[in-house]
Order: C-alpha cells, then structure tokens, then sequence
C-alpha cells in the first residue's frame, strides 16, 4: 500500500482485496446525487490516479477472494484514463461524480458498469469489452466516443443522459460491433446521435428516448446500420417485474412516449426483423428527413405520430412486409416511395383504397408508375384483384396528365367505354345502350326498303344491331335506304360500333397481357 493513501483511500484499497463494495454515500438523497448541486468533500474523494494503480498493478486479493473494484457515492479526482490498459477485474462505479473525462481508448476490460454516475465525458474508442458495457442512468456532459468499439455481450444505455462535444455529437458509435443487444431506453440526447456502419447481433431498442439534434443536424444518423434483428422506437411501458424496484421506473413514468427532434438518417441500414416506428413523435422542420433510403427490412412497422414538417422519403427500400397505420403518413408530397418495394401489405387499423391512393398520391406530385404499380402487387397478394385493378386504372388516369392532347383525348374515350379493359362489364352496358336507343328510334321512323319486292321483314332491333356489329352482316343494313336524320342515326351507330369494337379488342389484348 502506498504510504500517502488517505483513510478513505485505504478503504478503499482494502474494499479491492476483498472484492467488496466501497460505499460512501451518506443516506440523504439530495446529498447523494452526482448530478445535484450538493458539494462532495474531501471525506468522500479518491484520486483517480490510486484507482488507475488498482485496476493496473493492484495488490493481491484475500485469501478466498476475488478482487474487484465496486465504488458507490464516491468523487473521483483528477484524470481517469487507462487508455492501452488490459483490465483483469471488473470496474462497476455507481453513483459517483467524476471531475475530469474518462479515458479507456485502446482498452481491453471483461465489464464496465458506470451506473448513476456524472463525468464531463467517456471516450471509450476501440475499447474492447468481454461481457457488458452498462452506462445507465448517468450523465455525460460532453458526450460519449464509442467509435470502433466492440462489446462481448450487452451495450445498455437505459436513462443515460448525454451532453455534445465541440462538434455537436452525443454519441459517436461509428464502426461499433456489440454481440448481442443494445438497450437505450429513455435515453436523453442533446446532440448527434452517430452510429454509422455500427454492427448489432441483437436488436437496438430507444423506448421512450428523447434525442435532440443541435442547429438543424440530425439527432440520428445510422446509414449502413446492420441490426440481427429489430430496431425499436416506441414509447416506454414499464412492465410488472420492472416496476418492483427499477430505478428507471422509479424516475420515469410508466408509460413514456419516445421523441425525436431533429432529422433521422437510416441510408442503406438493414435489420434482420422489423424496423419499428410506433407512436414515436418526429419533430422536423421544412429541409428535415426520415430517410429510410435503400434500407432492407423483413417488416417495416410505420405508425409514428403524423410529423407535421419534413419529409418520409423510402426511395429505393425493400422490405418483405409493410404494417403501417393511416394517420402517420404525411401528405402535400413530403413523401417519397420512388423505388420503395414490399411484398406484403397489412393496414392498421381502417385504411381504405381511397385514403390509400391519396397515400400514393401524395408520393408522387409528378406522375411515376412505379407506387401505383408496387400498391397493386400488394393488394393482389392478399388477393383484393379489385382493389388492385382499381389501382392500376387510377395510374393510367394520372398518366394521361403527361399525354399530349390528342392522345389525351383518345385515352379518355378508352377510359370512358371499358375503363382500359379493367371495366369490361362497360362494353356491355354501353351495347345495351346503343341498341335500346337505335331500336326505339327506327321503330318510330322505319326507313323505306330499297326493293320492296326483296326486302326483309322490318325489325328495328335486327336493324339496330347490323349497324352496331361492324364484323357480322345480319342482311338488314343494305336492306333500307335512310334519308334525314336517321341517315345520320345509322352512320354515328356504325361509327360507334367500329370504335367500341376497337376498344373491347384492345382491352381484352391488354388483358391477356397482364395475366402473361
């Protein structure tokens, strides 16, 4: 033991040898909280330097025991940096307040636990940890470097409170590789939050978070994210086993609603299951995104809080299954599906085709076939063939927009007679029509035979339909000579037969195409 160890040092250098807890808190919560305002003497500090010395080149443990360092309430003075260390025994600090930054860059260690604990700032890049990094319920005034960091089992940073650096970042996590899961529930941010190229084995959960990004920048940014298996941002609920003594519970409400202010970029992440927004608050201005461009997801769950600014954009992503919620898409073409692919398309809750070709609509201010043509496939794999070719015809609807007059107007007679051959039953009520109305007429006004002596019996409706079938002679149109008006009857129903009879071949062709 060194020589000028004060009393509590020398505590605390026993408590090691044992591998007990060292406990200095005075049993007053006001005093006891690092993060309060309450001053912490001399009675309460070590230097940082005698517990570098511990965890480096500390003594040998009692006979029968492990040595480990476990602090609680204690002030730790002066620099902690350990940086290119190899530690050989746990480190678990709880709720101690840390003067200067923390430094464990290059270091390998089995468990870090910093539970309740203050300090200006971690950097931790390239640490290595064995078993779990556990930051909870803390604060670090300028932020947290976990850049390039790999982490054995758990990442949890549930409660964690993080302040920014000078370049406007909480958390730099870029290049991290945590095994298992990473536990951020209602973790609080006043910065980036960057986890760019970050590889998960688990699944990422930020239940009831709050992140804020500084002067417009994004409060998340996780392009090329690689997540096993979900990604959850959703409110948190405390569950009943939670609730026995969870100090997070006890400092949150049960139920708290995860809110994000500022632009989330998710470009080119995948996850292994879902991705999952649910009842999250965006808030974005007029140049802010979700961007989930070119992400790749087994489920995409969309049901965040409509965010009154900035834009959705799903350019180019792919996910096998699409559970999304009316209410939370925005409209006035601050959504982007250009590319966007989905197999399988399950509402929530009462969306109606209507609301959902408002939906794509709304994605496309300038006309693109792509979405109409992707909510069709979707809605024919649940095998809704009305719906889909309800779709399909309000694509070529928007498509004749783009036409140049005169095919705008052949493509609206197209429209009109058989829907583009999606309304086939058309061909037969305007049949009926034609017929109904050319019978009645020639019945009041019979034209005269050309040769009495030869002519057929008179029929008006035979009459009627020899006009209007362009293919079949029936022996009645030759048979009488029209004069007048109903010579101009009889030409507009040939007329109209030709151009009907055009129309239903061209849709049964288009027809026969589809189904090939």
């Amino acid at each position: 033991m060194p020589q000028d160890l004060t009393a509590v040092e020398r505590g605390m250098w026993q408590a090691y040898r044992n591998g007990a807890p060292y406990d200095l808190r005075t049993g007053i919560p006001s005093h006891d909280d690092p993060c309060g305002g309450h001053v912490w003497g001399a009675d309460r500090a070590v230097r940082a330097r005698i517990i570098a010395l511990l965890l480096l080149d500390g003594p040998p443990a009692l006979p029968g025991r492990a040595p480990a360092l476990k602090l609680t309430g204690c002030r730790i003075s002066g620099p902690l940096d350990l940086s290119n260390s190899h530690l050989t025994v746990p480190l678990h600090l709880q709720q101690c307040r840390l003067d200067e930054p923390v430094r464990l860059v290059d270091c390998r260690a089995g468990t870090v636990t910093l539970h309740g604990c203050r300090a200006p700032r971690l950097e931790a890049r390239r640490l290595t940890v064995e078993g779990d990094l556990q930051l909870t319920r803390g604060e670090l005034d300028q932020g947290l470097v976990l850049a390039q960091a790999t982490i054995g089992t758990d990442l949890t940073l549930e409660g964690l409170r993080l302040g920014r650096d000078e370049r406007g970042r909480a958390l730099d996590a870029d290049g991290l590789n945590v095994t298992q899961d990473v536990n951020a529930d209602c973790l609080e941010s006043t910065g980036e939050l960057s986890l760019r190229g970050a590889r998960v084995g688990g699944t990422v959960s930020l239940r009831g978070c709050r992140l804020r990004g500084p002067h417009g920048t994004p409060a998340l940014t996780a392009s090329r994210l690689a997540v096993e298996e979900s990604f959850v941002l959703a409110p948190f609920v405390a569950t009943a086993d939670l609730a026995a003594g969870s100090m997070l519970v006890s400092s949150y409400s049960r139920s708290r609603h995860a809110e994000i202010q500022g632009g989330v970029v998710l470009d080119g992440a995948t996850f292994g299951g879902a991705l999952v927004l649910e009842r999250a608050r965006l808030v974005l201005d007029d140049s802010q995104e979700l961007s989930l461009r070119g992400i790749q997801a087994t489920e995409l769950v969309f049901a965040p809080e409509r965010p009154p600014r900035g834009r959705v954009v799903l350019q180019d992503a792919v996910v096998e299954r699409l559970v999304d919620l009316a209410g939370s898409w925005p409209g006035d073409g601050r959504l982007v599906l250009r590319g966007f692919t989905y197999t399988d398309l399950v509402p929530r809750g009462y969306f109606p085709l209507a609301r959902r070709l408002e939906w794509v609509h709304a994605a496309t201010p300038e006309f693109e076939p792509g979405p109409y043509d992707r909510l069709a496939a979707g809605l024919q794999a649940r095998g809704e063939d009305a719906d889909a070719h309800t779709v399909l015809l309000a694509k070529l609807r928007r498509r004749r927009e783009t036409l140049p007059a005169p095919l705008r107007v052949w493509d609206a007679v197209q429209d009109l007679a058989l829907g583009y051959g999606y309304r086939p039953g058309r061909a037969a009520v305007w049949l009926t029509l034609l017929l109904t109305g050319g019978s009645l007429w020639f019945a009041r006004n019979p034209p005269p035979p050309l040769k009495p002596d030869e002519a057929p019996h008179w029929e008006p409706f035979i009459y009627t339909l020899d006009l209007l079938l362009p293919v079949l002679d029936l022996g009645q149109e030759a048979a009488w000579r029209t004069t007048g008006a109903s010579q101009w009857i009889a030409l507009v129903l040939v007329i109209l037969g030709w151009l009907l009879a055009t129309i239903v071949t061209a849709g049964a062709a288009a027809v026969i195409l589809r189904r090939n």
